[in-house]
């Protein structure tokens, strides 16, 4: 990764801020810690963020209430939100969660091992859903910033194509050798994504 994915974690509880920092402190994540809704929302103003780990027991404005505006604005509607508290695992409160638009629910004390597996989970998408947008706007701007049929506008594509079908071809050889090759579906949906692009441009 280019750099650390950015997490948002919000309680109104310090100690529970530094806690969550030491579980996550193995993954490549920074996590930047707020002690309010209002804070949260402030925060998510200017800053993308990967994941939103939000209490729901908070003076002022709840979780559920936090995680409402972020839901309502355009900008992070769709930023993942699991929910940590302490208030018990009550049916009614799991299903305001998920009613709030969360996609986990997890209650107090969590097992660390399972929120960094999650949250794992979280990170990956976000990079590899930013990779994607990336090689659109790149694939795009050939097409579009260079004049579309121009010569160094083709050559570019072309050879970002070409250094996509490259790597399917080595995974295909190693493959072919007995090696592993765990990259293959991923560089298969990169060159999708590459070719969906170039139609969308034309």
């Amino acid at each position: 990764m280019p750099h650390d994915a950015r997490i948002l974690a919000v309680d109104d509880r310090e100690e529970n801020l530094t806690a969550l920092a030491a579980v996550l402190d193995a993954l490549p994540v920074e996590v930047v810690p707020v002690t309010s809704g209002q804070a949260a929302l402030k925060e998510l103003l200017n800053d993308d963020f990967a994941l939103i780990l939000l209490d729901v027991v908070m003076p002022e404005m709840d979780g559920f209430e936090t995680a409402e505006h972020i839901k309502a604005r355009p900008r992070t509607r769709d930023v993942p939100i699991i929910f940590l508290t302490a208030g018990g695992g009550t049916g009614e409160q799991a299903f305001r969660g998920y009613a709030a638009g969360a996609v986990d629910y997890l209650t107090k004390p969590f097992d660390p091992w399972l929120l960094r597996a999650k949250v794992s989970v979280f990170v990956e998408l976000h990079r590899r859903n930013q990779q994607l947008q990336q090689q659109a706007r790149l694939l795009r701007q050939t097409l579009d910033g260079e004049g579309e049929g121009s010569p160094a506008g083709c050559d570019r594509l072309l050879a970002a194509l070409d250094q996509r079908v490259a790597r399917i071809e080595a995974d295909v050889a190693r493959l072919r050798s007995g090696e592993p090759a765990d990259e293959l579906d991923a560089h298969v949906a990169d060159l999708r994504t590459a070719l969906d692009a170039l139609a969308a441009g034309g």
